[in-house]
């Protein structure tokens, strides 16, 4: 696989917020970044926000082996999900600030989780990891005790411990440590909130970590504990070897209110050999980093007739404080903190399986206040614009209101909502791969449909109408004229014979009934070969030596201007799927033309 210099292996991904993942400092004398007294600090931290705004969240929640954990609790304000077998959420309408959404992330046997993000207009899209909740080691209370993890990071007790009602707890103590280091190209996922923090005198800032730690203690019943009032614990953080020329001596520490959803500095630690080593008082993440001033930075990506690019990787690089990404969504808009006053690297990236190199490179800024930029993507011979709409219904014809559709093409996965029944994907692939596949899901009524291969017709494919049916094993549906759409899911005959010795050449037959309501579909196709995956046009049986497929009896499909493209883009062995999409025109019997789309996913008999 491929990948884009310096970026995360992001699957599903899906982060919207713009996240500081290494690290440029090279001077210990971080003077420039100290607080300033004559700041207009507002009373209240949560002023710095702005108002009020309702927006739309699509998220995915994967364990650290980028599988899907379904079941887990999803909280924004006052709104609540839970993922299902995708891991996958959608809240819409939640209330947020216009400068700062704050997602969380419960499920029984992982820490505490979330997400924070400068909300945009249209759906944001986050993905959490969430990290198992493993017991490294054990202390008893009234006892001094050390946790070590395997790669040094530690903590160590006084053994004094309070309950979350304040009430002293006595007894085992069973410590949760997780080390995140900025090295790991999943530890943006990993690490709660973004990297956005309130210091010790009000004022926001955006940090650059230099490493985490997450801590949580539990009782011999499970309880959530703390340290008891006036105790105090020792903890050793590793600097990775990539970012010791760059650790100055001491560094102030930063603690995750899971609250409010950001960092808010509390003392400081300083450097030992290749460990940051400080004094806590409490715990929930910790983190070494540096600080600098801040500003809201909004992105929106466009090609040359200004139409908005969607699901792109956008990359932000300071010389002083490195480099932060995001990824555009339907609107073609990116939102994140930036360092403020510093000129600015924007590139902006086709998905990985592309390649590394940008489409677009500009240099933006100084900024001194919140601020939105349109940046205009040239256009690249090389890379191909799609777009992908089509209709999702429930198996009994009702539109799909709250629910999803996942595109997956090469290493990519794109994850979009319905609206009303209706979805449009947007991105950009590779010349050199035409196909993907689409698996769609009823959110809300738990309804899944099979994963089915597609090919591009580039620049807009309609994949017509597609049905969330869980007990259905195989499928035709089709639509005519965008208007009547037909379903069929029961006694299907698919028969293939390679044929290879006779002059008829291999061929697939497909016949399937209506469910009694008195329709019935029928295709015939003879193939190419040897390969026979690929797309086909209306076959002339007059000609011996033509390959195709047709449509016939049941649907009244004419020989005359028949125009619709077939393209065969799976073919199993007996028991195994066939996949075969198709769209185009054509004329009835009576001589009347219609446009017709529909895709055939069924089991091969023979």
């Amino acid at each position: 696989m491929k990948r884009i210099k310096n970026f995360p292996n992001l699957i599903l991904i899906l982060l919207l917020s713009l996240i500081v993942v290494t690290a440029c400092q090279n001077d210990d004398d971080s003077s420039a970044n100290n607080n300033n007294p004559q700041e207009n600090i507002p009373d209240t931290f949560s002023e710095y926000f702005g108002n009020e705004i309702s927006r739309d969240f699509l998220g995915t929640v994967i364990d650290k082996n980028h599988n899907p954990i379904e079941g887990a609790t999803i909280t924004i304000g006052s709104e609540t999900a839970t993922t299902d077998s995708n891991g996958v959420f959608i809240i819409n309408g939640a209330t947020v600030k216009q400068r700062f959404g704050y997602i969380k992330a419960e499920k029984a046997g992982y820490i505490h989780a979330s997400r924070s993000v400068v909300p945009s207009i249209g759906t944001n899209k986050v993905t959490i990891m969430m990290l198992e909740a493993t017991v490294v080691g054990s202390v008893t209370s009234g006892t001094s005790g050390t946790v070590t993890a395997t790669d040094g990071s530690s903590v160590s007790f006084d053994g004094n411990f309070i309950k979350e009602d304040g009430s002293t707890y006595d007894g085992s103590v069973d410590v949760i440590l997780h080390h995140l280091d900025p090295a790991d190209d999943d530890m943006p996922m990993q690490m709660p909130g973004m990297l956005y923090a309130e210091n010790e005198n009000g004022a926001e800032r955006m940090l650059q970590t230099l490493g985490m730690l997450a801590v949580e203690l539990r009782g011999s019943g499970g309880e959530d504990l703390n340290l008891a009032e006036g105790s105090t614990s020792e903890i050793k953080v590793p600097v990775d070897a990539s970012l010791m020329s760059i650790a100055p001596n001491t560094i102030p520490l930063w603690y995750f209110d899971e609250v409010n959803g950001y960092w808010k500095e509390e003392g400081q630690a300083t450097l030992q050999g290749n460990m940051y080593v400080g004094t806590v008082s409490h715990f929930s993440f910790w983190n070494c980093d540096i600080p600098a001033e801040a500003i809201t930075l909004c992105v929106t990506a466009t090609n040359e007739d200004n139409v908005p690019l969607a699901n792109m990787y956008v990359s932000i690089t300071s010389a002083t404080f490195g480099t932060t990404y995001g990824h555009t969504n339907e609107n073609g808009e990116v939102c994140g903190y930036v360092p403020s006053n510093e000129s600015l690297e924007l590139n902006v990236y086709s998905y990985d399986v592309c390649g590394d190199t940008p489409l677009h490179t500009e240099t933006v800024g100084p900024f001194t206040v919140d601020s939105n930029i349109t940046v205009i993507v040239p256009d690249n011979p090389d890379i191909i614009e799609e777009t992908v709409v089509g209709t999702f219904n429930t198996c009994d014809g009702n539109a799909v209101t709250d629910g999803y559709v996942k595109l997956s093409y090469g290493y990519q996965t794109f994850i979009d909502t319905v609206t009303n029944g209706e979805f449009e994907i947007n991105l950009l692939r590779c010349s050199d791969n035409n196909t993907f596949a689409i698996e769609a899901s009823d959110y809300a009524n738990l309804q899944v449909t099979d994963s089915i291969s597609y090919t591009f017709a580039t620049p807009l494919t309609n994949i017509g109408t597609i049905s969330a049916c869980n007990d259905v094993t195989e499928f035709v549906q089709y639509t005519i004229d965008n208007d009547e759409s037909f379903l069929f899911f029961e006694n299907f005959s698919v028969a293939f014979n390679e044929n290879l010795d006779s002059t008829s050449g291999p061929f697939i037959d497909i016949v399937g009934q209506s469910n009694g309501q008195g329709n019935c579909f029928y295709l015939n196709g003879k193939l190419n070969e040897p390969e026979y995956l690929g797309t086909y046009d209306y076959i002339n049986y007059n000609e011996q030596d033509d390959t195709g497929f047709f449509i016939g009896e049941c649907l009244s499909v004419s020989d005359e201007n028949n125009n619709i493209t077939y393209n065969l883009t799976a073919l199993g062995n007996v028991g195994e799927y066939i996949d075969i999409n198709f769209s185009g025109s054509y004329e009835d019997w009576d001589g009347n033309a219609h446009t017709i789309n529909g895709v055939v996913h069924v089991l091969r008999d023979n």
